[in-house]
């Protein structure tokens, strides 16, 4: 019995060698995880914090058709004032301009686009309305300038945009057709329908007669 015992132990030693090297090069089997072990992407972020502005305005920004008549002008200028010109500018107004001076203040730039043509006028009308189909598909709101008895001008055509963040107005363009030039006004600020009057007269936005700007729907 004694003897069985003997030759017993180093059979199973080897059995369970055997055994330890077959599992060590047997693939290891890993169960897939659990669909609430699964790591979930973390949310996004605004890296803008604050409120979104949809189509902020862009100071140097301008409808392509812009570019177009450009090249039909006779002549073309352009500058863009920021806030610390807007302020220096500001201190020039007389003790009168008290509202176009806080209007101003209201500023954060100004860019203005003046084109002049030849005697034949605006070469390519189709042009200009491409202009105002730009920001009507910006989705800004569309007003209309008139004279005191509520007729359009005419003999000179006032566009005006404002940009919108809900009730808050973050700027606003003024387009200017007259028979032989082209006038871009674009604002970005803090502003409001009645900083728009107060601003007339001024940067290229016409000295029309009025106390008010007459809206109407963008489609």
């Amino acid at each position: 019995m004694k003897r069985v015992l003997l030759l017993a132990v180093p059979v199973l030693s080897l059995s369970l060698g055997c055994g330890y090297a077959l599992a060590q090069a047997a693939p290891q089997l890993v169960a897939p995880p659990s669909p609430e072990a699964a790591p979930t992407a973390a949310p996004a972020t605004n890296p803008y914090p604050g409120p979104v502005v949809p189509n902020p305005v862009m100071l140097d920004w301008a409808p392509p058709a812009l570019d177009r008549l450009s090249a039909q002008a006779t002549a073309r200028s352009s500058f863009t004032l920021d806030r610390s010109m807007l302020n220096a500018a500001a201190g020039l107004f007389s003790g009168s301009d008290d509202e176009a001076r806080q209007a101003i203040d209201r500023l954060d730039g100004v860019s203005v686009r003046v084109l002049r043509f030849g005697p034949a006028g605006i070469a390519d009308p189709a042009q200009v309305e491409a202009i105002r189909q730009a920001y009507h598909l910006r989705g800004w709101k569309h007003l209309v300038s008139s004279n005191d008895a509520g007729v359009p001008v005419h003999s000179q055509t006032t566009d005006v945009w404002l940009v919108l963040d809900g009730a808050n107005v973050r700027g606003a363009v003024v387009l200017v057709e007259s028979p032989r030039s082209l006038t871009l006004v674009t604002l970005a600020g803090n502003l409001s329908p009645v900083d728009l009057l107060h601003l007339r007269g001024h940067f290229g936005i016409p000295r029309s007669e009025g106390n008010s700007l007459q809206g109407h729907a963008n489609n």
